[in-house]
């Protein structure tokens, strides 16, 4: 039996209070509840949230106030894909700088500036301005820092010694990045309609810079900066290049399905229906991150081949309820795959690159979905049937998994 604790006060002997140590408390038997019992997590979590909430609103929010100022969906589209060419370039150098530096001394500096330039944008499009200021502004502002990346390499950091909890942390993060992409467009499109046409691009500048600011203002998740190497790109890596590729076939599978999507539904449901596709996906990440086993990413791929092909069946029924079922069952094969993806990406990329490592992943995506887009617009205006257009989303993962087997990306891993 142990010894009660004595000590000395002016009366005498007496008992010492015992106070329960943080780390002998039982931990939830929720894996996601026990990622937040861990001191800041909920804090940084809350201002990633907010963060990453206008990444869905911009490009929507641009479209509408562009177009209802100059009466040009062309030159809106035009003036997003500007910002995104731009972007794809500019991401991973910010995200070199993040390493280098730390995540604070660079995202909260890039995050002003971009959310002071797309204020800049609005007053141009409010007044009127040439058509060359548009492309100008948006240009020379494409310097949002990857906050999605350093949420995730501050798991990493965290739970660098215990792979179950990383991988239930990757799988949430995934699943905020389905909702953000699920929830922000619908909101930039109420606000812009509901209030005026630049409501949404206002709302989603405050946003950003203030919840930038709450996420780099938890100091104590933040990783250390690791010593510089010389190892060069993150490119150079074994395995990164065709792990890219693998991404950029996965980006066109989301962007075709998209615009196809759209273009098949054409009326005020077809936001919903598509929606349907990224609520699939988050529960199916949720899911996924509770799971103890992993599957490769080659699995992932094949199963979304598969899957693909059940809004191309629905389509050719007519029937737009079974378009909508065919949307959510796809959609639940995208989180896994995601997932499964970026967690190579963790395992491929030196501690030192992880920031660059995870953001060049983000833009091969995002180069996919704007080559996804782009052929899926051309497949709706060409095609000989219907459902036609639904044929490119299961071309595109059909690609993916051949390049994955075809290079042998995440075997050894």
């Amino acid at each position: 039996m142990p010894q009660p604790d004595l000590t000395l006060t002016p009366a005498g002997p007496a008992l010492a209070p015992r106070y329960r140590d943080r780390a002998t408390r039982p931990l939830p038997a929720n894996p996601y509840l026990r990622l937040f019992s861990h001191p800041g997590t909920r804090a940084f979590t809350a201002g990633n949230l907010i963060a990453r909430l206008p990444v869905g609103m911009f490009g929507v929010s641009a479209v509408i106030m562009i177009a209802a100022a100059y009466g040009s969906y062309a030159l809106a589209g035009a003036v997003t894909a500007t910002h995104l060419a731009v972007g794809s370039v500019t991401a991973p150098l910010i995200a070199r700088l993040v390493d280098r530096y730390g995540q604070a001394r660079i995202a909260v500096p890039a995050a002003a500036y971009a959310a002071l330039g797309h204020l800049v944008l609005l007053l141009c499009v409010h007044e009127r301005a040439p058509v060359w200021a548009l492309f100008l502004t948006t240009a020379v502002t494409a310097t949002v820092p990857n906050t999605g990346g350093m949420s995730r390499a501050r798991w990493a950091h965290l739970f660098r010694d215990d792979p179950d909890a990383l991988h239930t942390a990757n799988a949430f993060e995934q699943a905020v990045d389905e909702l953000c992409y699920m929830v922000g467009p619908v909101l930039a499109a109420v606000l812009c309609s509901a209030l005026f046409p630049e409501a949404g691009t206002l709302t989603a500048a405050v946003l950003f810079l203030g919840g930038t600011l709450v996420f780099a203002a938890q100091r104590s998740t933040e990783p250390p900066v690791a010593p510089r190497t010389a190892a060069g790109s993150p490119l150079r890596a074994p395995g990164t290049a065709p792990l890219l590729a693998v991404f950029l076939a996965t980006g066109a599978v989301f962007g075709s399905m998209e615009v196809v999507a759209l273009a098949y539904v054409d009326g005020p449901v077809a936001g919903p229906v598509l929606a349907l596709q990224a609520a699939g996906s988050c529960a199916a990440g949720l899911l996924y991150g509770r799971a103890r086993r992993t599957a490769r990413l080659r699995t992932c791929l094949a199963a979304m081949t598969v899957v693909m092909a059940m809004p191309l069946l629905a389509a050719s029924t007519g029937s737009l309820l079974a378009l909508a079922a065919g949307l959510l069952v796809a959609g639940m094969a995208t989180a896994p795959t995601m997932l499964t993806g970026m967690a190579l990406i963790q395992r491929l990329t030196p501690a030192a690159q992880l920031n660059e490592g995870m953001t060049l992943a983000v833009t091969a995506l995002l180069a996919g979905i704007a080559t996804g887009s782009a052929t899926g617009g051309w497949a709706a205006d060409h095609a000989p049937f219907a459902s036609f257009g639904f044929l490119i989303p299961v071309t595109a993962a059909a690609t993916a998994l051949a390049l994955c087997t075809a290079t042998g990306v995440g075997r050894r891993a």
